[in-house]
């Protein structure tokens, strides 16, 4: 079961469980992480569970498809890392990876 570090703008760390199979939307809603909501339970149509993969994770993970990247242009502060997290779908390879969670928009 791959442990997943995700980071809030603040620095602080959680370090969760996260099973193989299960999107890393998935694995932050249910660890209430803040700042992802997944308000589209999923299907890249919503952007709100957008997050930033860490640079040296961005090349282990497949890359964004078209879907991916027309939504991501409408997030607040894109940057290279950025990630919709419904669309990383997690397997024992992902053990260890760190995600940084955007700055509240509100």
């Amino acid at each position: 079961m791959p442990k997943i570090v995700f980071i809030e703008p603040n620095g602080v760390q959680h370090v969760v469980d996260a099973a193989e199979g299960r999107s890393l939307m998935e694995v932050a809603v249910d660890n209430l992480m803040p700042g992802v909501g997944g308000d589209c339970g999923g299907c890249c149509s919503c952007a709100t569970c957008h997050a930033y993969v860490a640079p040296e994770w961005v090349d282990k993970l497949p890359p964004r498809q078209e879907d991916e990247e027309m939504m991501l242009e409408g997030v607040i502060d894109p940057r290279p890392n950025s990630r919709l997290t419904c669309q990383v779908q997690l397997t024992a390879e992902h053990d260890g990876l760190v995600v940084e969670l955007p700055a509240p928009w509100n």
